[in-house]
Protein backbone atom coordinates (compact mmCIF):
# COMPACT_ATOMS: atom_id res chain seq x y z
CA UNK A 1 0.00 0.00 0.00
CA UNK A 2 1.23 3.24 -0.34
CA UNK A 3 1.21 6.57 0.89
CA UNK A 4 -2.61 7.60 0.51
CA UNK A 5 -5.81 6.41 0.53
CA UNK A 6 -7.49 3.09 2.24
CA UNK A 7 -7.39 -0.42 2.50
CA UNK A 8 -9.80 -2.60 3.72
CA UNK A 9 -7.94 -5.42 6.01
CA UNK A 10 -9.27 -8.95 7.04
CA UNK A 11 -11.29 -9.12 10.08
CA UNK A 12 -13.18 -11.74 11.68
CA UNK A 13 -16.67 -10.42 12.60
CA UNK A 14 -16.06 -6.38 11.76
CA UNK A 15 -14.80 -4.18 9.51
CA UNK A 16 -10.82 -3.30 9.88
CA UNK A 17 -8.81 -0.81 7.53
CA UNK A 18 -5.98 1.02 7.73
CA UNK A 19 -5.93 4.67 6.00
CA UNK A 20 -2.52 6.78 5.24
CA UNK A 21 -1.35 9.86 4.35
CA UNK A 22 1.50 11.77 4.13
CA UNK A 23 0.57 13.80 6.88
CA UNK A 24 -1.48 12.26 9.79
CA UNK A 25 -4.38 15.05 9.12
CA UNK A 26 -4.55 13.36 5.26
CA UNK A 27 -4.14 10.04 6.57
CA UNK A 28 -8.05 10.79 9.23
CA UNK A 29 -9.44 12.19 6.44
CA UNK A 30 -9.21 8.77 4.34
CA UNK A 31 -10.03 7.15 7.59
CA UNK A 32 -13.48 9.06 6.98
CA UNK A 33 -13.38 8.25 3.49
CA UNK A 34 -13.18 4.38 4.25
CA UNK A 35 -15.87 4.51 7.10
CA UNK A 36 -18.26 6.27 4.51
CA UNK A 37 -17.19 3.95 1.83
CA UNK A 38 -18.21 1.11 4.16
CA UNK A 39 -20.96 2.71 4.38
CA UNK A 40 -22.27 3.64 0.82
CA UNK A 41 -20.33 3.76 -2.70
CA UNK A 42 -18.85 7.49 -1.95
CA UNK A 43 -18.67 7.65 -5.77
CA UNK A 44 -22.35 8.26 -5.76
CA UNK A 45 -22.31 10.79 -3.69
CA UNK A 46 -22.57 14.60 -4.39
CA UNK A 47 -21.54 17.47 -2.64
CA UNK A 48 -24.41 19.65 -1.30
CA UNK A 49 -23.76 20.07 2.31
CA UNK A 50 -20.41 20.96 3.77
CA UNK A 51 -20.68 20.72 8.20
CA UNK A 52 -17.62 21.76 10.44
CA UNK A 53 -17.04 19.40 13.05
CA UNK A 54 -14.42 20.29 16.11
CA UNK A 55 -13.85 18.21 19.09
CA UNK A 56 -11.46 18.08 22.61
CA UNK A 57 -9.65 15.04 23.43
CA UNK A 58 -6.87 13.42 25.44
CA UNK A 59 -4.84 12.00 23.49
CA UNK A 60 -4.11 10.89 19.72
CA UNK A 61 -6.25 7.75 19.47
CA UNK A 62 -9.04 9.33 20.98
CA UNK A 63 -8.66 12.43 18.45
CA UNK A 64 -9.12 9.40 16.21
CA UNK A 65 -12.22 7.94 17.89
CA UNK A 66 -13.67 11.06 18.48
CA UNK A 67 -13.10 12.31 14.72
CA UNK A 68 -14.56 9.39 13.44
CA UNK A 69 -17.60 8.91 15.79
CA UNK A 70 -18.67 12.58 15.73
CA UNK A 71 -18.78 11.96 11.79
CA UNK A 72 -20.70 8.56 12.58
CA UNK A 73 -22.90 10.98 15.08
CA UNK A 74 -23.93 13.56 12.05
CA UNK A 75 -24.53 10.23 9.93
CA UNK A 76 -26.96 8.80 12.50
CA UNK A 77 -28.57 11.90 13.33
CA UNK A 78 -29.24 13.72 10.51
CA UNK A 79 -28.87 10.60 7.66
CA UNK A 80 -25.87 12.49 5.77
CA UNK A 81 -23.12 10.79 4.14
CA UNK A 82 -19.84 12.89 3.39
CA UNK A 83 -17.34 11.81 0.61
CA UNK A 84 -14.83 15.00 1.49
CA UNK A 85 -12.94 15.87 4.09
CA UNK A 86 -10.54 18.30 6.25
CA UNK A 87 -8.91 18.36 9.29
CA UNK A 88 -6.82 20.32 11.45
CA UNK A 89 -4.62 19.66 14.78
CA UNK A 90 -4.25 22.61 17.23
CA UNK A 91 -2.77 21.58 20.38
CA UNK A 92 -3.57 24.26 23.75
CA UNK A 93 -1.70 23.69 26.79
CA UNK A 94 -1.42 19.86 26.31
CA UNK A 95 -4.42 19.24 25.20
CA UNK A 96 -5.65 18.03 21.81
CA UNK A 97 -8.38 20.18 19.86
CA UNK A 98 -9.59 19.17 16.34
CA UNK A 99 -11.21 21.51 13.44
CA UNK A 100 -12.85 19.17 10.49
CA UNK A 101 -14.92 19.60 7.86
CA UNK A 102 -17.37 17.47 5.95
CA UNK A 103 -18.80 17.27 2.66
CA UNK A 104 -22.00 15.58 1.35
CA UNK A 105 -25.28 15.06 0.91
CA UNK A 106 -28.36 13.20 2.53
CA UNK A 107 -28.47 9.71 1.72
CA UNK A 108 -31.10 8.84 -0.70
CA UNK A 109 -32.10 5.02 -1.11
CA UNK A 110 -32.80 5.82 -4.60
CA UNK A 111 -29.30 6.80 -5.58
CA UNK A 112 -27.43 5.46 -2.80
CA UNK A 113 -26.61 2.11 -2.22
CA UNK A 114 -26.99 1.15 1.13
CA UNK A 115 -24.00 -1.29 2.90
CA UNK A 116 -22.84 -1.96 5.97
CA UNK A 117 -24.33 -0.24 8.85
CA UNK A 118 -21.78 1.19 10.91
CA UNK A 119 -22.53 0.97 15.10
CA UNK A 120 -19.84 2.47 16.14
CA UNK A 121 -15.97 3.18 15.77
CA UNK A 122 -14.23 1.06 18.69
CA UNK A 123 -10.57 1.21 20.18
CA UNK A 124 -10.08 -2.13 19.01
CA UNK A 125 -7.02 -2.98 17.38
CA UNK A 126 -6.51 1.16 16.95
CA UNK A 127 -3.32 2.14 15.98
CA UNK A 128 -1.21 5.62 15.07
CA UNK A 129 2.08 4.98 13.59
CA UNK A 130 4.29 7.43 11.52
CA UNK A 131 7.12 4.99 9.52
CA UNK A 132 9.22 6.22 6.78
CA UNK A 133 6.99 9.62 6.46
CA UNK A 134 3.90 7.70 5.66
CA UNK A 135 1.30 7.86 8.32
CA UNK A 136 -0.96 5.09 9.11
CA UNK A 137 -3.95 4.52 11.10
CA UNK A 138 -5.98 1.52 12.46
CA UNK A 139 -9.56 1.16 12.65
CA UNK A 140 -12.13 -1.26 13.30
CA UNK A 141 -15.63 -0.57 13.05
CA UNK A 142 -18.43 -2.52 14.93
CA UNK A 143 -20.72 -3.24 12.08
Amino acid sequence: MGCEGFKFLEHTADVYFVASGSSLEEALCNAAKAMFETITDTSKIDVDVCLDVSDSCYDLLNCVYRWLEDLLILHDSRNLIFKDFEFKFIELSGEYRFIGRACGEFFNLNKHEPRLVVKAVTYSLMNVENVDNCWRVYVVLDI
